[in-house]
């Protein structure tokens, strides 16, 4: 009788295995919540035995190094996954591609060194929320991640986050691909230029956000980049602007375009010194335009200078024997002015000299 009743708890069990699913060693599972945490457990892979209905699960805080297809079976409720902070370098073509129903996915505060082409495919092209921020390990991943969005199928991607990743350049038309993109996160980069098509495909972008990067300045390159996005809202903020020969189209446009940049009463000069805080409202109106003139007056002065000494440089043998030549004429009357006072100041050639005259 017992091993009857053994038998058919068994067969429930398999009827309805989401209910009687275990949770994972090392990890914290809530099926009210729908929920699985595995956090700070020193895991070196995803663990396997997720129960089914899990749609918020996160794996955050271990020693995962790589990810692949494998790593995600049997999980296509998840909506929401939480993969930061675990050194994850590798993320393998089709890893999510199994997760039907995943829209948000963080993979913030890891170390991805390589990126396979279709790393984040899905099958239904669910995603609309991409969290990579402090995830790039290098320049290399930057060119592994270009690639990446353009073959993973992204085009439902709304919300796309890649601060704090030490960004210097973007690859050209990075973005695309990702034609429902609605928000791009770049602060907290190194960003030196605004260039290359960068917001090429972005129609429906509504706001990037590029402040704390290292932008002196937006040439006109840059700017024609951001007017073919003109219904976009803008963060610059806390860039080292320098207001100096060259920055007076970015400051007219910055005027022209007060409306749809969210900090505009932030944006002031780092640079020089003496228009330092300067509002780039302001700029180019007064001081700019009087500092770039004394600029130009000292170009042109310098120029001078630089011309008069390369003549005397060509003419330093000529010169060498004028100033020989006046040396000696300035010696002879010297020494005529010499014996004239000799003459003068002693009586006996005085009148030895007038007796001489009369």
């Amino acid at each position: 009788c017992n091993m009857l009743d053994f038998a058919r708890c068994l067969v429930l069990c398999a009827l309805v295995g989401s209910v009687c699913a275990a949770c994972p060693s090392r990890c914290e599972c809530s099926e009210a919540a729908q929920t699985v945490k595995c956090v700070s457990k020193e895991l070196r892979s995803i663990p396997t035995g997720i129960p089914g209905y899990t749609r918020n699960l996160f794996v955050t805080g271990n020693q995962i190094s790589r990810i692949g297809p494998e790593s995600f079976i049997g999980l296509e409720n998840v909506t929401t996954l939480s993969l930061s902070n675990n050194r994850i370098s590798e993320v393998e073509s089709q890893t999510f591609s199994r997760l039907r129903s995943l829209r948000f996915l963080d993979l913030s505060n890891n170390q991805l060194a390589v990126i396979h082409p279709e790393a984040f495919t899905i099958q239904n092209q669910s995603l609309r929320e991409l969290n990579l921020s402090r995830a790039l390990y290098n320049h290399s991943s930057v060119t592994d991640l270009a690639t990446s969005l353009r073959w993973s199928s992204l085009s439902a991607l709304q919300v796309l986050d890649l601060s704090h990743n030490s960004l210097i350049l973007l690859p050209a038309r990075i973005f695309s691909h990702l034609t429902n993109l609605r928000r791009l996160q770049l602060s907290n980069n190194s960003l030196v230029a605004i260039h290359n098509a960068t917001f090429q495909g972005l129609e429906k972008l509504e706001e990037v956000d590029l402040s704390l990067n290292a932008l002196k300045t937006v040439p006109e390159e840059g700017l024609r980049e951001l007017d073919s996005i003109p219904t976009t809202t803008l963060v610059l903020g806390d860039n080292p602007f320098m207001c100096k020969c060259g920055i007076e189209p970015f400051t007219l446009w910055v005027n022209r375009s007060q409306e749809r940049i969210r900090d505009v009463d932030g944006l002031v000069c780092a640079f020089p010194v003496s228009l330092r805080n300067t509002s780039l409202l302001e700029a180019g109106k007064g001081d700019l335009a009087l500092q770039t003139s004394y600029v130009f007056l000292g170009i042109v002065l310098g120029f001078v200078g630089l011309t008069f000494l390369f003549v005397l440089y060509l003419n330093r043998k000529g010169i060498k024997k004028r100033i020989y030549d006046l040396r000696d004429a300035c010696r002879e009357v010297w020494e005529g002015y010499h014996y004239r006072f000799e003459i003068d100041s002693d009586p006996r050639l005085s009148q030895v000299s007038t007796a001489a005259d009369a």
